[in-house]
């Protein structure tokens, strides 16, 4: 029986599967040798030929049988859970990219660590940021909390910290602007499509308290947030064109396209870039203006427009 279960099992394999199980079985041994005993509190011991923990040594700390570890890092086509994953992975002290990797090569639904949202950006992302003027730039995580922007994208919004996260946060402020006091000028387009996207990103989210609270809190501030939550619509981040309105220069039209930042997951700069020359020119007197506002030469005798 056992034989004619490993030969379906075998049958069933895809080339993907087959490639990963060798992978699997290098990664796990590499990641052995570099644990030795008093790393994990154990002795010594005598005739140690292995440079780092036996496999039966590993199978003990984890909790699994022996045999099980021992044909998981032999790569036959054994199912692993993730609560073994994780145990397997404290054990060889993998950090989170490692663990990752493991759970992608073992073929197991990856859920990451839940950790406090990125609040912060580094100085060089900002660097970019100013570089990209007079494009308008602004780094989102996941949750639309607004992490840097650049002068050109102050030019256009102004977007104040949120009371409870005190980080300013583009949806919660959009939703509790006053009537005919939001820039977007679609809005009863736009907004629906952002609370999709923000459901997108919560799927990875659910039961943070961070996120339940924001969910919990937006609900309470506004009964439209609240409708558009509770219709369950879920779209990905994605270009789109946007008409804002400024009081200064009126109506403009913008491209936005998002980019992904290294070593800050679900984060992304979002760049808009003036849709047609009429807007190209706003975004120009915009400029100009702050310009003019911040010259050491502008006094209140000689105010910008």
């Amino acid at each position: 029986m056992v034989t004619e279960l490993t030969r379906t099992t075998q049958a069933t394999r895809t080339p993907s599967t087959q490639r990963r199980r060798p992978e699997l079985a290098a990664f796990l041994r590499s990641r052995r040798a570099r644990v030795t005993p008093a790393d994990v509190g154990m002795p010594p011991g005598l005739r140690r030929r292995t440079p780092g923990l036996r496999r039966e040594e590993v199978a003990q700390l984890s909790g699994v049988g022996v045999t099980w570890y021992t044909w998981l890092e032999q790569g036959r086509p054994i199912n692993a859970s993730p609560q073994v994953l994780d145990a397997v992975a404290r054990t060889l002290r993998l950090d989170s990219p490692e663990r990752e990797h493991l759970y992608r090569l073992a073929e197991v639904p990856f859920e990451p660590d839940r950790e406090v949202l990125t609040r912060r950006v580094g100085p060089h992302v900002q660097d970019i940021m100013d570089a990209l003027d007079p494009l308008l730039a602004v780094v989102y995580n996941a949750r639309y909390d607004v992490l840097a922007t650049n002068a050109a994208y102050r030019d256009l919004f102004v977007v104040p910290d949120t009371p409870g996260i005190d980080v300013p946060n583009v949806l919660w402020t959009l939703f509790t602007l006053p009537d005919g006091a939001c820039p977007l000028v679609q809005r009863e387009q736009e907004l629906p499509l952002m609370v999709a996207t923000l459901r997108s990103a919560y799927g990875r989210h659910v039961g943070e308290p961070a996120w339940e609270d924001y969910i919990r809190g937006l609900c309470g501030e506004s009964p439209w947030f609240a409708a558009l939550w509770a219709s369950g619509e879920v779209v990905l981040p994605g270009p789109r064109v946007k008409r804002f309105r400024h009081a200064a220069v009126g109506e403009m039209r913008m491209s936005s396209q998002s980019l992904s930042i290294d070593g800050m997951p679900e984060c992304r700069i979002v760049v808009y870039t003036p849709e047609d020359e009429e807007t190209r020119e706003k975004v120009a007197l915009l400029r100009e203006r702050r310009q003019r506002l911040w010259s050491p030469a502008y006094t209140t005798e000689n105010p910008a427009p």
